[in-house]
């Protein structure tokens, strides 16, 4: 499947601070993309350089098959985005917002087609109501009709769900997967809700500081039979380096501590008598079932978790 987007070996550096470190992935043609990671994990520093707000320091970004750098000017123009609160003239009505965004991008559609955006985000109603009498969550949605106007191929969606109450939560939802579905836009969404990217993304990516933990199908990460199972033994070190010698090798994750094994949950049984029988001393052993808990074992720093579940 054709990528829209592929990032290879990005970084940003703010002064001393590293935002984003050596960072690559990809989103295909199609894809509901969940970009999950904790507030400050670098996620809108990367948007930023995807949407060309922000200057990397290093790494290439193609978008379309096309070098960022060089063809900004056309590639932009095939993308919507909405970065955080969007920005809409609060003293208008929905539909003059639409219409000067609109004209903003060059084009002058009909009164017809202004309001067919309108009714696709839910607002057709209220397409005379000044802003400043809308909620949050309708003004997220007139967001994403402002960047819907052009029809663009590629939609880009930084915390959209940020400051909305449970039903605005599930009307954006909503909203993502009718893009997606029915008129077959390739979206990438950012989140620090692991439950609203699990309902939306059909691939992920989970960033922390700035680097990436990890990135697959969402439906794979899920995998009952694919549980993660978390060691703890007296020396990790070296059990790691005994595992790697027998046919458990196949399943350890690379670079995790403490150990992790992606397995089937029904054959721990069997790992643990391997492991006695090696002389190993293990000293406890965690089947971790969700998707949840891999974030979570992911973004663990020195015994403190983060809290991303809402």
């Amino acid at each position: 499947m054709a990528s829209v987007i592929r990032v290879n070996h990005l970084s940003k550096q703010f002064n001393e601070v590293t935002a984003v470190k050596d960072l690559s992935f990809s989103v295909n043609e199609g894809d509901v993309y969940g970009f999950l990671g904790q507030n400050g994990a670098g996620k809108s520093t990367t948007i930023r350089m995807l949407l060309t707000l922000v200057k990397p320091t290093s790494g290439d970004i193609q978008i379309f098959g096309q070098d960022l750098a060089s063809h900004r000017s056309a590639i932009l123009k095939q993308v919507g985005a909405v970065i955080e609160k969007p920005d809409l003239y609060k003293y208008l009505s929905a539909y003059d917002n639409l219409a000067i965004f609109a004209r903003m991008s060059g084009i002058k559609p009909e009164k017809k087609i202004l309001m067919e955006q309108l009714k696709r985000v839910g607002l057709d109603e209220r397409a005379n109501s000044k802003v400043k009498t809308f909620s949050q969550g309708m003004k997220q949605r007139l967001g994403i009709a402002v960047a819907l106007v052009h029809d663009p191929r590629l939609i880009i969606l930084d915390e959209p769900t940020n400051g909305l109450d449970p039903q605005g939560i599930a009307d954006m939802r909503q909203l993502i997967l009718h893009l997606s579905h029915d008129l077959g836009k390739t979206i990438l969404v950012s989140s620090h809700l692991l439950s609203e990217i699990e309902l939306v993304a059909n691939r992920m990516l989970i960033i922390h500081a700035g680097k990436k933990m990890v990135e697959g199908r969402v439906d794979e990460l899920l995998d009952p039979a694919k549980s993660l199972v978390q060691l703890s033994t007296s020396d990790d070190q070296q059990t790691r380096q005994q595992l790697q010698s027998t046919p458990w090798a196949n399943y350890l994750q690379p670079g995790t501590s403490p150990i992790q094994l992606k397995m089937d949950k029904a054959s721990v049984p069997q790992l643990i008598a391997d492991m006695v029988g090696m002389g190993i001393s293990l000293q406890s052993i965690n089947p971790m079932h969700s998707l949840e808990d891999y974030f979570l074992s992911l973004t663990t720093q020195s015994g403190h978790v983060e809290s991303f579940a809402n």
